[in-house]
């Protein structure tokens, strides 16, 4: 029994007002489902973009002086040596500054003495163990030696000029686009020159909230001790991070009465600190999301349950006429159809918009309209799923039950 789709939209359009209102919650929903995962899955993809550090097996120890007998520079050296060889640990250094914190020191470098000097780069003071106590991979070049790692700065000699530095590829490809920045001269913010004498890649800064995290380079020199403490940063061997941790902690609070160690943990905590708000961002628009579907499943339910339910004497006419169960069925499937493809067109439409809002407010990517398409499958599949429960309860009304309750 073939059915006529216009006598089906003739009685929506005598009933418009619930299934407006369902065509309404599937707009919404479609709306919400596609810019909520977009923005979910550049959330996703930002945490588990590759940081170039070791950072499930790196530790770091914040430690600082107490009084004017903490020499900090014999201080670290001793240290240093004992973590070194503590078992399990791969590598240890002393590095200014606390990757992947969100939190760190920039500074401006230009390719020419007069630069411009708007844009300031994450940089961080290192020695030549820094590289292996992160993990991080040098591509091109060398390592600082041990003679060009200059002492920490004083607030005597604030301003001492470093001669070479080591940059990351990101950081190379934005001061020297094209080339290759090895060997090349940049500048500080009081023009003093610097030869890049090793590009790393890839490797992230302290900011990683930022547009270019990895625009970073690496100063060779001891941690300056008059601004903060001293962190040292350990790397240890694949599932030994834990034990090490505790024999150093242990070792490290019962030495030197003249410091205090603030605290001693895994690179990974910092991490995690700083994509909180992308992680909370994600479980919250995934929630909102999920529930907005909800209702808009419940609301396709909820209205072929009630056009089933006023139209027992239509149902069982048809059904006495000669109509099949599966014609039943193929006609709320019809008409729960005509509804859901309304509410997409609108959702569309209202997707499109707040894409480009999000886009031009929030310097968020253009919505990519696979998530489009995606998002309008699911959600046709998703309502014709709702509806199948009521057209199956639809067809199994028996013609003589029908015409009794007239």
């Amino acid at each position: 029994m073939s059915l006529n789709v216009r006598p089906i939209l003739s009685a929506l359009l005598r009933n418009r007002t619930g299934a407006v209102l369902v065509a309404m919650q599937i707009a919404l929903a479609l709306a919400v489902l596609v810019n909520a995962l977009y923005i979910v899955v550049q959330r996703v993809e930002k945490m588990q973009r590759s940081t170039g550090i070791d950072v499930d097996n790196v530790i770091v120890v914040a430690t600082s002086g107490l009084n004017d007998r903490y020499d900090s520079v014999a201080a670290t050296r001793v240290d240093l040596d004992y973590l070194r060889g503590v078992d399990g640990v791969v590598a240890a250094s002393a590095i200014g500054g606390i990757p992947l914190s969100d939190g760190g020191n920039a500074e401006p470098l230009v390719t020419t003495p007069d630069g411009n000097r708007a844009d300031s780069y994450n940089s961080f003071e290192f020695d030549e163990a820094a590289l292996d106590a992160l993990g991080v991979h040098l591509a091109e070049g060398r390592n600082f030696r041990h003679d060009e790692i200059q002492p920490p700065l004083t607030k005597e000699d604030a301003a001492r000029p470093i001669a070479q530095i080591i940059i990351t590829r990101a950081l190379g490809e934005r001061l020297f686009p094209g080339q290759d920045p090895l060997g090349k001269v940049v500048y500080d913010s009081l023009k003093r020159p610097s030869t890049i004498i090793g590009v790393v890649d890839p490797m992230l800064g302290a900011f990683v909230n930022s547009p270019h995290p990895d625009w970073v380079y690496l100063k060779p020199r001891a941690p300056t001790t008059f601004i903060a403490g001293v962190n040292y940063f350990v790397r240890t061997r694949p599932g030994a991070r834990d034990g090490v941790m505790r024999v150093i902690e242990e070792h490290l609070n019962q030495t030197n009465p003249d410091r205090v160690i603030h605290w001693v943990r895994p690179l990974s905590y910092f991490k995690n600190l700083s994509y909180l708000w992308d992680r909370a961002m994600s479980i919250y628009l995934l929630t909102v999301t999920a529930l907005v579907i909800g209702v808009s499943t419940l609301g396709i339910f909820a209205l072929a349950t009630f056009n089933v339910s006023t139209r027992t004497k239509q149902i069982g006419t048809r059904r006495a006429v000669g109509a099949r169960r599966r014609d039943i069925v193929r006609y709320f499937l019809i008409e729960n159809g005509l509804i859901t493809s309304a509410g997409v067109l609108v959702g569309c439409a209202l997707a499109l918009a707040t894409g480009y809002w999000l886009s031009l407010h929030y310097a968020l990517p253009r919505l990519n309209l696979y998530y489009l398409v995606g998002g309008v499958l699911a959600l046709w599949g998703i309502g014709q799923l709702a509806a199948w429960q009521p057209a199956r309860r639809a067809a199994a009304v028996s013609p003589a039950v029908a015409t009794r309750t007239v």
